[in-house]
């Protein structure tokens, strides 16, 4: 009861504090390749490094713990961000669902070249 109130708690806290952002304009100009740094922004922007830290676990599992599994399992960050690959890190479903509830409000909207320097910035963390 207790765990399950507190994932309630922290669902709303990070749909309260990220839930009013105003949606970004579509850029005009067609981007090809973004860069780690543009990646490193997009992370910080859609509010990933409130859960997710290079070393550390807070909410969600660190940047290297990601990487380290994803890289086991011959696995996709992209794909993972655009909802065609299960979890595969953490899969306690309270974490999966605050994991879902992000992906659906603040990454669905991104480009494949905005997804893939997220994913470039994660892979950059040794």
């Amino acid at each position: 009861m207790k765990k399950t109130i507190l994932m309630l708690a922290i669902i709303s806290l990070i749909t309260i504090s990220c839930g009013d952002k105003k949606k970004e304009e579509p850029k005009s100009e067609i981007i090809t390749e973004l860069t780690v740094e543009d990646g490193k922004e997009l992370f910080t922007s859609k509010t990933c490094a409130t859960c997710h830290q290079p070393d550390v676990k807070l909410i969600g599992p660190s940047i290297k713990d990601i990487n380290k599994i994803y890289g086991e399992n011959n696995a996709s960050i992209v794909s993972f961000l655009k909802g065609e690959l299960s979890p595969i890190v953490d899969t306690d479903p309270g974490q999966v669902a605050i994991m879902k509830a992000n992906l659906d409000s603040f990454v669905k909207d991104l480009t494949d070249a905005e997804l893939k320097a997220i994913e470039k910035y994660m892979l950059s963390v040794q």
